[in-house]
């Protein structure tokens, strides 16, 4: 027996360190980058702080306590334990609080609803502006080789955005298994480089005492709150330690931060103070001044190959998101393309990504710079850094039972650093801030209008659906005739009669030798177990009710789901089955469901909804689409 333990757990830490590998690359990719214009952007004009001996230890102990209270005490310690049964971000979080049934009123369930889908409305701006910021201040490295590529950086960023998205239809499963050993260098090299400048100049490690950083606040006061939006910069990428927690683990995420990465970030940082104050004027991109000459155009490529990183994990959290959003409701169906046969949750979406290569080569053209990108970059992390917070403050209450004073005590001032640093970056509103929020406002819109919008179309529905019962009662076995074979109509409500079997009786006098009944729910977990993902009903006259759960993380498979209810009397022969599909048109009522404005958004999203058949993985050739028109 000790012999097989023994062997069981050096494959358990093979394991563990391979899954903490992937997620330096996956993870820490955009807090990982964040030196390559943090401190730049803490001395800039807009902060207006010059680089004197005090100012830059007060800076760096502002960087140093940021990434150890928010990133360290807030996501690694408190935050990535509200799992929703092991999955992490505000989606998986908001389906966490809403189906906690200690909730006393309806109004708050709405309230947190609102919370989760700004919080996802958040997310998608920042997916826009890491790539663009990112990519942008990575190729500005070649300036300091030489002014001469000054004209060339857009071009060269542009050139790398569109190459990034335009192959995003492969899948990450062939390159994502560099990414991981590509980022493991870039955090080993930019600690050396970091290092080396600390070594010369060893007095800025007495900014790890905070209170360099509480005399630096007490003494600038207003100049110090405006530099919180700066400090925001070393920051983002936090909610991704939480957002992948899922594909990870918590302790590989745990073991990669406290273990490589922020050592490597402090290095840097405290690298680049050094250098500052040894020459104020490598203030111009002290990141890359860090390198000594003969190392500049490979640590550029370098940079770029991590920028790049970074940017595929927004990508790829944009097309997991987008699918979690279709699946709980919260936007149109869309279609989803898998890139993987073997690994779990890979998948693309087109309209997604076109629309993101859209947006970002927009910001790129419209800001110019990395340093004007700045300004826009920190509202839409920090407001979800925030809601996070918020929710998790709702877990701690009612399913950790930590009682309200500990709960207020810790999220309390958690929140409070969350609006300092939300507040500060609202400064930026007029200098590109609004960018991410007004993106963030229209994605709002579009997920509570779709959401108000289903369900107001299903209370019509229901209300002009025939009940189950009454229709097999109304079938007369003369005037119907019964092919072989088996219909599954799908349908959004499992006690009525859908609307695409009433029609078929009705104009073509049709019901299958056996019918099923089918109605997909996603409850607020990620994944259903094999055991809980049907339930049967037999209805007599080879009618059957069947309910099939799937998690929001899930994709749906409906073929091969029904293909292992044969055991439960549910006949399927997939060259025999047809499934019938209800093709909804909306049209405009005399007396609106919805206000008029939402009316109108809705009528718009639903013309571009994926059909039902694509989104449930059904076969084309066997599907047949019945119209109905619904006035809402």
């Amino acid at each position: 027996m000790a012999a097989s333990g023994t062997a069981v757990e050096p494959a358990g830490r093979r394991r563990r360190a391979a899954l903490t590998l992937a997620a330096l690359g996956v993870v820490f990719g955009d807090i990982g980058t964040s030196p390559l214009y943090t401190v730049k952007e803490c001395f800039s004009e807009y902060t207006g702080i010059q680089p004197t001996h005090d100012n830059v230890l007060g800076m760096l102990s502002l960087i140093t306590w940021a990434l150890i209270v928010v990133v360290t005490l807030k996501y690694v310690v408190v935050v990535m334990r509200a799992d929703n049964k092991g999955e992490g971000g505000v989606l998986a979080l908001m389906a966490l609080v809403a189906s906690q049934n200690n909730i006393p009123t309806k109004w708050r369930r709405r309230l947190y609803l609102m919370l989760g889908i700004a919080g996802a409305a958040l997310f998608y701006g920042d997916c826009l502006l890491t790539p663009a910021i990112s990519v942008l201040s990575a190729v500005e490295g070649l300036t300091v080789a030489t002014p001469a590529f000054q004209p060339m950086i857009i071009p060269i960023a542009l050139g790398v955005i569109v190459a990034l998205f335009s192959v995003q239809h492969f899948g990450t499963s062939g390159i994502g298994r560099w990414f991981g050993p590509v980022t493991l260098i870039w955090f080993m090299v930019i600690a050396v480089l970091g290092a080396h400048q600390l070594v010369q100049r060893p007095e800025v490690l007495a900014a790890l005492s905070p209170h360099h950083a509480i005399g630096f606040a007490l003494r600038e006061k207003f100049v110090a709150f405006v530099a919180l939006g700066a400090i925001t910069l070393a920051i983002t990428g936090a909610e991704a330690l939480y957002a992948d927690m899922g594909h990870f683990g918590a302790k590989p995420i745990r073991l990669a931060w406290l273990g490589l990465v922020l050592p490597a970030l402090l290095l840097n940082y405290y690298g680049q103070g050094a250098l500052i104050l040894a020459d104020p004027t490598a203030l111009a991109n002290p990141f890359f001044n860090l390198a000594p000459d003969w190392a500049l155009y490979p640590l550029v490529v370098l940079a770029t190959a991590a920028t790049v990183i970074a940017s595929q994990a927004t990508i790829s959290g944009a097309f997991s998101m987008a699918k979690q959003a279709a699946l709980l409701g919260l936007s149109p169906r869309v279609h989803i393309q898998h890139t993987s046969a073997s690994e779990f949750g890979q998948v693309y979406l087109p309209v997604v990504n076109w629309l993101q290569l859209l947006g970002v080569v927009i910001l790129v053209m419209a800001f110019k710079s990395s340093t004007n990108l700045a300004s826009a970059y920190g509202i839409a992390v920090t407001g979800t850094m925030l809601i996070t917070s918020t929710l998790v403050f709702v877990i701690a209450v009612r399913k950790w039972n930590w009682g309200w004073p500990l709960s207020i005590l810790v999220f309390g001032a958690f929140m409070t650093l969350d609006l300092a640093l939300l507040s500060s970056n609202m400064l930026k509103f007029l200098d590109g801030g609004w960018v991410p929020l007004a993106i963030a406002a229209v994605i709002f819109l579009c997920m509570w209008t779709w959401l108000t919008g289903r369900a107001a179309v299903a209370k019509r529905e229901q209300d002009e659906a025939l009940p189950l019962e009454v229709l097999l009662e109304s079938i007369n076995p003369a005037r119907v005739h019964r092919p072989q074979g088996t219909a599954v109509y799908l349908t959004a409500f499992s006690g009525n009669a859908p609307r695409c079997l009433m029609h078929n009786l009705k104009h073509n006098e049709v019901l299958h030798e056996h019918v099923v009944l089918l109605s997909i729910e996603v409850p607020d977990i990620p994944f259903v177990s094999p055991e809980g993902r049907s339930q049967v009903t037999h209805l007599g006259k080879g009618v059957h009710r069947v309910v099939m759960h799937y998690g929001f993380m899930e994709q749906p498979d409906v073929p091969n789901d029904l293909a292992l209810l044969e055991d439960k009397g549910i006949p399927f022969d997939p060259m025999r089955t047809s499934y019938f599909v209800g093709r909804n048109s909306f049209v405009s009522a005399d007396k609106p469901l919805l206000p008029r404005w939402q009316q109108k958004l809705f009528l718009t999203l639903s013309r571009f909804a994926a059909s039902a058949g694509d989104f449930f993985g059904l076969p084309a050739n066997r599907v047949v689409e019945l119209g109905s028109r619904i006035e809402i």
